[in-house]
């Protein structure tokens, strides 16, 4: 069982390195994340965000004007999932609790 579990962290560790390989240097002007295009030459949705958040949202934080606003729905989907969850574990927990004491 030991062999398999080296095996498997030799292979995850060669597949990371192999994922890594494609990154760009850091600080590397011409990286795809420091440009302001796509393949496309359309303006990237990042740039939106740094550029007008301020002007949009009047939030001087720009994960907050991000998040709060620009993916206001995907983020209360985000959280009633969660929330949904979180209930769920509560439940199932106090039922086990309730036949606990039964017996």
């Amino acid at each position: 069982m030991k062999i398999i579990s080296v095996l498997t962290l030799v292979l995850w560790a060669a597949f990371l390195g192999y994922a890594s390989y494609g990154l760009s240097i850091q600080g590397y002007e011409t990286a795809f994340t420091h440009q302001n295009e796509n393949v496309l030459k359309l303006p990237l949705a990042s740039s939106y965000y740094i550029e007008q958040a301020m002007k949009d949202s009047e939030t001087p934080n720009m994960v907050t004007a991000v998040l709060g606003d620009y993916r206001s729905f995907d983020t209360l989907g985000e959280v009633v999932v969660i929330f949904a969850a979180g209930i769920i574990c509560f439940l199932l927990l106090r039922r086990e609790k309730r036949h606990e004491r039964r017996k």
